[in-house]
């Protein structure tokens, strides 16, 4: 079965065409329940998200801030399992329609199998993987059983990295690149970094593959801020942070809810 990946495209595209921004949302698998984790998800493109990034919970996820890793804590002291990922993939694909991607740290990949790993995403109707501490020149592999099996491969860039090296990323990776739009882990901020629209466009220049910001965005003036350069708003910290602070699991689905209406009127400027 081939996985999702033209649905990606599609559905950035299609945002394009609309002339805004694609809103991609952000949820840890397993949190703060597998099902809950799952309405969650529904919920986030119910309000207004387009694509939806779900997270594979990691004991050392190095590029999360103190939110996503508290969230992460919970699903793993749960029990989460890649195979809860998948179902979390599955459900929500089959419920909403729209391209679900997983958001993953590259060990838990290779200790279950390459081939494994990808056929089973494709099955659950996934749109591909973001990857963001696997190297490009140690890619191959996986690249391989991306393309075999229909799948993103989703690299992710940084202000620190020099053109040649962008070059280098975009042309291996598809379905959109990753734009971190600072230094660090991700997080809520009181403003977005200067340095993402610099990335933005120095990326673009290397590729036509849609280029996506995240870290640092959680309200819909953000949101509308880098509308104007991005072609996509990625948005994790702000939801989770949303669930937390929620007083039980079906008050943090609504939360969820509610702050993907806001941040989809953010990146249609409705702000």
């Amino acid at each position: 079965m081939s996985g999702n990946v033209r649905l990606l495209s599609d559905t950035l595209a299609a945002a394009k065409e609309e002339g805004r921004s694609s809103l991609i949302a952000y949820l840890p698998a397993g949190f703060p329940t597998v099902d809950g984790g799952i309405e969650a998800v529904k919920a986030a493109i119910e309000g207004g998200a387009d694509v939806v990034e779900v997270g594979l919970p990691h004991s050392d996820p190095v590029l999360d801030g103190p939110v996503i890793q508290t969230a992460d804590d919970i699903a793993l002291r749960g029990g989460v399992r890649i195979a809860d990922v998948m179902r979390t993939v599955r459900e929500a694909h089959a419920a909403t329609g729209a391209p679900i991607l997983v958001m993953t740290y590259w060990n838990p990949i290779d200790r279950y199998g390459v081939e494994r790993f990808t056929a089973e995403l494709a099955e659950a109707g996934g749109a591909g993987c973001i990857l963001p501490d696997l190297p490009v020149q140690e890619s191959a592999l996986w690249r391989e059983h991306a393309e075999k099996h229909g799948l993103a491969t989703v690299f992710v860039v940084a202000p620190s990295s020099k053109d040649e090296r962008l070059a280098e990323i975009t042309a291996a990776g598809s379905g959109f690149v990753y734009a971190a739009s600072l230094m660090g882990v991700t997080g809520t901020r009181a403003s977005v970094s200067s340095q993402a629209e610099d990335l933005v466009w120095r990326t673009r220049a290397t590729t036509d593959t849609p280029v996506c910001v995240g870290l640092g965005v959680s309200n819909p003036a953000q949101a509308a801020e880098v509308a104007r350069f991005a072609d996509g708003v990625i948005v994790g910290s702000a939801f989770v942070k949303r669930m937390l602070d929620a007083p039980d699991d079906a008050a943090g689905v609504e939360a969820v809810r509610a702050l993907a209406g806001e941040l989809a009127k953010g990146v249609r400027g409705q702000v």
